[in-house]
């Protein structure tokens, strides 16, 4: 072996000495700083809890005091949804609209803007990617592309160097480990951010051109306490009622609900995706937790109580909705794992969570991230309770109609009013039709929920990744939109 080869063989093991570190580092870092704020630390008892509540709200049902706190579970959630959106209505009415966008005194201001992708096998939509990152309107000499791509997915690096960059993009292998999540891919990229900012964009995301100029926006004009600002989300599949419904869920939440929170300055549960951070507060807090497949709830609860907050920007992701049931159970049981490890881990010390986020973070934290996944698993048992009542006793149903159809009914109809607020926000009413399969819709949320609840038992850290690029009706009119954004630039 001649020198260039030995020097050769020792750039490629200190490289892979790096990335293996890198690897370990991101896996371990939360674990090992702060072990009470780590999925992997909890026990499997402790993983057990979610479904424990579950059966227990199935014995509720066979006494009057154990209906009534049923339903009281199932309403205060709701419940609290109204009164934040009742609440910020005036707030965000007197906002001034954000119509024009941020100009900078000079070329040199720019700050530099990371921009991380995380993607296992998504060789079929990268290049869709890809296009809308170099069509936002931002200095190109000024944007930090990482692509964290697990190690073994030969296709998508494949698909990332067949195509024409028209900006530097950097690849980094994230290294083959027990965990194959999301997160572990964000933290071994993160060391390696050169920006000031940065975002998260999902394989499927297309940003509207505005997106890192609004978030830039919102973070030149608030306080150093602004850590990260969320972009609206909106899923654009038309192919099933239940990509349908997905719309009407994501504008609910991205239009209507969230803004209410981060007006009345109250914890936010981030979407997992165009969250935009100050890079130093995020490394400040360790980052993405590797063990919790709903990293996004997570963090988001863990800058709150670091004394960070949160905003919505108006500028929105385009989104590909799953379109079948199997498809969609599988994310939404990965959602549902996630919140109940976020609420089993915060709530580990139930004094500290209080000190640090409040009454009101406190009450929100429990009402969403922990409310979300109860009110899922105790939605049959409310069901099943009046099913018995008025079917199989109808001599003696005095109870049950007070007690479980308006509480049923009660949380039907405010997630079908926010569903329709949204859409009309969002310019899509016509959608507004699937609000009536809301019942169905429950269902389902509770199936997935109950699947989430023993899978978080037997295997907590599984990763039900969505397959991706399957619509392509969505493609067409991302195409679309992406002319019309052109020419209205370009006039």
């Amino acid at each position: 072996m001649d020198d260039v080869e030995r020097r050769t063989a020792a750039l490629d093991n200190n490289l892979d000495n790096v990335l293996t570190a890198a690897g370990v580092r991101a896996i371990e870092q939360i674990k090992s700083v702060w072990p009470k704020l780590s999925a992997a630390t909890l026990s499997r008892v402790a993983n057990a809890i979610p479904l424990l509540l579950g059966v227990l709200a199935f014995a509720s049902i066979c006494t009057a005091p154990g209906m009534i706190v049923l339903s009281v579970i199932v309403v205060l959630p709701a419940a609290f949804r109204i009164w934040v959106v009742t609440q910020s209505a005036a707030i965000l009415a007197s906002r001034p609209a954000s119509s024009s966008l941020l100009v900078p005194p000079s070329e040199k201001w720019w700050p530099m803007y990371t921009i991380v992708a995380p993607l296992r096998g998504e060789a079929r939509i990268v290049n869709q990617l890809l296009a809308a990152i170099e069509r936002l309107d931002y200095p190109p000499e000024k944007l930090d592309v990482i692509l964290s791509i697990e190690a073994d997915d030969d296709d998508t690096r494949t698909a990332i160097t067949a195509r024409n960059h028209r900006l530097p993009i950097t690849v980094i292998p994230s290294p083959p480990a027990r965990l194959r999540t999301k997160p572990k891919a964000l933290n071994v990229a993160l060391p390696f951010a050169r920006g000031d900012f940065i975002v998260v964009y999902d394989a499927e995301d297309r940003p509207e051109r505005n997106q890192l100029r609004r978030a830039l926006q919102a973070f030149c004009s608030a306080g150093g306490d602004l850590a990260c600002v969320q972009a609206r989300l909106c899923t654009d599949t038309d192919t099933s009622w239940l990509s349908r419904y997905f719309s009407a869920e994501y504008a609910a939440q991205f239009d209507v609900f969230l803004p209410g929170l981060a007006s009345l300055h109250l914890p936010l549960p981030l979407g997992g995706s165009s969250n935009h951070f100050r890079t130093a507060a995020l490394r400040e807090v360790r980052g993405w937790d590797p063990h919790n497949v709903t990293e996004d709830a997570d963090l988001g609860m863990r800058l709150a109580r670091f004394g960070y907050r949160a905003d919505v920007i108006d500028s929105t992701t385009y989104e590909e909705a799953p379109s079948t049931i199997c498809a969609w159970l599988g994310q939404r049981s990965r959602w549902f794992k996630g919140w109940m490890q976020t609420w089993l881990v915060h709530l580990r010390e139930p004094c500290q969570l209080f000190r640090d986020l409040r009454f009101r973070g406190f009450l929100t934290f429990q009402l969403i991230v922990g409310g979300n996944a109860l009110v899922a698993l105790a939605h049959p048992a409310l069901l099943l309770g009046f099913i018995w009542e008025v079917a199989l006793r109808p001599e003696d149903h005095s109870i049950a109609p007070q007690q479980y159809l308006p509480a049923a009914v009660f949380g039907y109809c405010t997630s079908a009013a926010l569903g329709l607020l949204g859409l009309w926000q969002r310019g899509i009413l016509h959608k507004a039709s699937v609000l009536v399969l809301t019942p169905i819709h429950w269902l389902l949320l509770s199936a997935a929920a109950w699947c989430a609840a023993w899978e978080l038992i037997f295997s907590p850290f599984r990763w039900r990744k969505t397959e991706h690029g399957l619509d392509t009706a969505s493609r067409e009119m991302d195409r679309i939109r992406a002319l019309l954004e052109t020419r209205a630039t370009s006039h």
